[in-house]
């Protein structure tokens, strides 16, 4: 029976093949044509077709491909040589029949397509508005190719998928090595994440996993088999959860919160007799959006006020912009710096630090930005701007009719540059390292890296855009977060102003507080 559970959960991990897409049906199919094709080779009159009711739910389905393999070869009695990685599909192993079968998946997904459940799109869209964090894992290594070609590769905040099980060698299921990575990943404690699966062994794993509540997503009346195997709750369509659970409930609309500039002294109170620590976001923050990135300029009194305030507290601006190009339009010497959203940070006394990993996708990133020069080169008004460790796509000046021939091409280059993922902002699309770092881990980074404790230091954030939500919601418990205007999603913020200009006189009032506190 299902449970209403109605508690403030943050992150939601759902398993794609199944849950997101219909996918399944068609892994089932490429399953049942390589067999059969192996079995009628392998024992002529003796040949028992491949049964997916029961062979694939018994022994394949939610497994990583060489296991299940393994386990349907051992079903037969039939022992195969395991071969290599490179064993091409006409070779009788377990890596070639894992090879043939990928092969004839890929044909298949070509020729019907991806299809993705509409009551999902529907939830997940849902929760991503309310700032909940969203993963998606697979045992398939596919899985970055078919959310990429559905268009959803940017609903997820972590992908964990058959690839990287291989590369970290996790377990796969019923081990809750997958779940186990990806909740490592969204930084959400377990008792605050729901699991979906709409396999046995995946409710196994997620049971194995921790979490407070496994859903078990059962469209086609699995429903008993799945509460069978451990599910809390089971459901046929995921927006039944809508009465179930309670997701996102931090998140605010940001019209609803109060104005920074009115609360100056309620603020200053919150911060007590801590430090108070500055990050502030640069465009749309602290200078107005405009068509053209280099016309945005900081007024000198901004600057001015900016160079007060480093000069008694810590002041660090943090921009998807390149570092070099964010430091030089600030142009001061007393703040720290942290461009391509957190990729590369600098600050003085020598402060220096750039992610390493970020710099391993730098050829994917050229390429790339070769290829969308030659796809783009036609569309009026579109801008592509290569930063270090991304390439912003603006869109703003592109005719209306053109704007999705904009989106298609920057789709089609993350589906096949490996290390590489889609973010969005105000009429921008990017394209950046597919790594787990953000404004958020940039900032806290810098605390630790400042020895800025929480104990004696309180993070102010300042900032416009969805790319900020990190942030705001990396001190949304240690401090304070402010969002300029609103990105019509839910927001971390404590407090809201308008515009740059409020984001300027409210830095006025703060410099002025904290220097007669300091007095």
């Amino acid at each position: 029976m299902a449970r209403n559970l109605h508690l403030p959960f943050e992150a939601v991990i759902l398993d794609m093949d199944g849950v997101i897409t219909k996918t399944a049906s068609v892994h089932a199919k490429a399953w049942q044509r390589m067999f059969d094709g192996f079995l009628k080779q392998k024992e002529g009159d003796l040949f028992v077709p491949f049964d997916i009711e029961k062979d694939y739910q018994t022994y394949i389905d939610g497994i990583p491909r060489l296991d299940g393999i393994r386990r349907f070869l051992e079903s037969r009695d039939i022992n195969l040589a395991e071969g290599k990685p490179d064993d091409g599909p006409e070779e009788v192993t377990v890596q070639g029949l894992g090879r043939r079968k990928n092969d004839i998946f890929l044909k298949l997904l070509d020729e019907e397509g991806v299809h993705v459940y509409e009551d999902t799109l529907e939830a997940i869209k849902r929760w991503k508005a309310k700032g909940v964090r969203l993963a998606v894992i697979s045992s398939s290594r596919n899985c970055r190719h078919i959310l990429a070609s559905a268009g959803l590769s940017n609903f997820f905040d972590v992908r964990i998928d058959g690839e990287i099980l291989e590369k970290e060698d996790l377990k796969g299921k019923p081990e809750p090595d997958i779940f186990l990575r990806a909740g490592e990943r969204l930084g959400v404690a377990k008792e605050k994440t729901i699991i979906i699966e709409d396999a046995i062994s995946g409710v196994q794993a997620g049971k194995k996993a921790g979490v407070l509540l496994v859903v078990g997503k059962a469209p086609h009346g699995k429903g008993q088999v799945l509460e069978e195997a451990g599910a809390d709750i089971v459901v046929e369509n995921l927006t039944e959860l809508d009465d179930k659970i309670e997701l996102g409930t931090k998140g605010r609309n940001p019209d609803d919160l109060p104005d920074a500039l009115e609360n100056i002294t309620g603020i200053i109170k919150l911060i007590g007799a801590k430090e108070p620590v500055l990050f502030l976001d640069y465009d749309g923050s602290l200078t107005p959006i405009v068509s053209n990135p280099e016309e945005a300029v900081l007024s000198e009194k901004a600057k001015k006020i900016i160079e007060g305030l480093a000069g008694i507290i810590t002041v660090g601006v943090i921009s998807g912009r390149d570092r070099q190009d964010v430091k030089s339009k600030v142009g001061l010497d007393n703040v720290v710096y942290a461009g391509s959203h957190g990729f590369d940070i600098t600050g003085p006394e020598g402060l220096e630090e750039q992610n390493r990993k970020g710099q391993e996708v730098l050829p994917a990133l050229d390429e790339a930005e070769s290829h969308l020069k030659k796809k783009l080169r036609g569309i009026e008004g579109v801008l592509i701007e290569r930063k270090k460790y991304a390439i912003a796509v603006h869109y703003r000046n592109v005719e209306k009719e053109r704007v999705d021939d904009v989106k298609k091409a920057v789709l089609e280059e993350v589906a096949v540059q490996k290390g590489l993922k889609k973010g969005t902002g105000k009429k921008i699309l990017e394209l950046k390292p597919d790594l787990d770092w953000h404004k958020g881990k940039a900032l806290m980074w810098l605390m630790d890296a400042l020895k800025l404790k929480e104990d004696d230091y309180f993070p102010v954030f300042i900032g416009d855009d969805v790319t900020d939500e990190d942030a705001h919601k990396a001190v949304y418990e240690k401090g304070l977060g402010i969002i300029v205007g609103s990105h019509r999603q839910k927001t971390y913020a404590t407090y809201k102003l308008e515009n740059p200009d409020e984001v300027i006189r409210f830095l006025d009032k703060l410099k002025a507080s904290i220097g007669n506190r300091l007095l």
